[in-house]
């Protein structure tokens, strides 16, 4: 058995769902990534604005390999609330969080399974590697070296998705100072005609460039964005309270998701499915220990909160009055200024038609 092959039993063995292997060369998209970031849309993930994104070996310049990972979550559509629905009892309505959210953070989940792996790649050469580790943290194109390395192409909607398991799955890299073989690159565009996602999305945030607008994009406005979101676009929210999954949700491919997934990002409770207007009364201390180890931290209190606020006030619910003029009282002035437009939302709905 090749070192490579070895190194790919051991990933899969460790829980990685798709291994791949490619070379450290400039990514092929870097060109459109570049007009993208110049049209503005990416909005404010300035981040993103990283020139060594155009050439890994500025990250490494001793990597002669990149290893590809993908650990697989839940279909969002298993044991969840339904988009747009919610318990018919008052005051109980619940809160969608993305699939990928439900369960532990892939921030925490996936360096524990790199470790091991790294030193199993040690043991097999004899000696101590160089190498650098990412997850969704660093500045490489990781869907675009995917698919290099062959796990899948990237579609219509930005995602990459694999024939076998469709694109509930969250990528890492391994940049190595060893040279693997490297797989083929996935060519093929699956997509064909269709344009689901494309249909699907509220806001029209897919374009048919194999672009995404992040400035009108639900899962930037309930996650990245750290500001209001803008008015005429919180209708579109619905009862989304981190993140987006529709455009996956309606991709065909994703038939193929089946039961399995990694056990480490189930559900959990109340995280998967919060009822909105108990969120919203979180304190500091509170938010914290919910979410500990969870995606949802990332959004901060006054993110979460501002998204649960929007979600109550799309809920029309006259139950959750109470809960929105308490949080007009609250420190953060963007939870005030949500809860008010909630807050008016119902109100407004109440008001019989003269």
């Amino acid at each position: 058995m090749s070192l490579t092959s070895a190194i790919k039993n051991e990933a899969h063995r460790l829980g990685f769902a798709l291994v791949g292997v490619t070379t450290p060369d400039p990514p092929p998209h870097w060109p459109a990534f570049q007009n993208w970031l110049a049209s503005g849309r990416h909005g404010s993930m300035s981040y993103l604005n990283d020139p060594r994104r155009a050439d890994p070996l500025q990250v490494m310049p001793e990597c002669q390999s990149i290893l590809i990972l993908a650990v697989q979550y839940p279909d969002p559509n298993m044991n969840s609330t339904p988009l747009q629905t919610s318990e018919k009892r008052p005051g109980q309505r619940h809160g969608y969080v993305a699939g990928y959210a439900r369960g532990s953070d892939y921030h925490n989940v996936i360096p524990e399974r790199v470790q091991p792996l790294v030193a199993y790649i040690e043991s097999q050469i004899g000696k101590t590697l160089k190498y650098r580790f990412y997850t969704d943290t660093g500045p490489l194109l990781e869907r675009d070296l995917a698919q290099r390395a062959g796990l899948g192409w990237i579609g219509k909607n930005t995602c990459l998705i694999n024939p076998r398991l469709g694109s509930y799955f969250l990528l890492a890299e391994i940049l190595l100072g060893i040279e693997l073989e490297s797989d083929l690159p996935f060519h093929s565009d699956r997509c064909g005609t269709c344009s689901r996602c494309i249909e699907a999305c509220p806001t029209g945030c897919i374009q048919s460039n194999r672009m995404i607008d992040a400035r009108k994009c639900l899962s930037f406005l309930t996650i990245e964005n750290k500001k209001e979101i803008p008015i005429d676009l919180r209708k579109q929210v619905g009862n989304r309270v981190f993140g987006c999954d529709i455009c996956q949700q309606v991709c065909p491919w994703n038939r193929f998701a089946g039961n399995e997934y990694d056990p480490a990002f189930r559900g959990q409770g109340d995280v998967s499915s919060p009822i909105l207007v108990d969120d919203l009364a979180l304190t500091s201390r509170e938010f914290n220990t919910k979410f500990k180890e969870n995606p949802v931290l990332r959004s901060k209190r006054r993110g979460y909160l501002r998204n649960i606020a929007v979600a109550i006030g799309n809920s029309g619910d006259p139950a959750a009055i109470p809960a929105l003029q308490k949080a007009i009282g609250d420190k953060e002035a963007l939870i005030r200024e949500h809860a008010a437009w909630a807050l008016e939302q119902i109100q407004d709905s109440e008001t019989p038609l003269e």
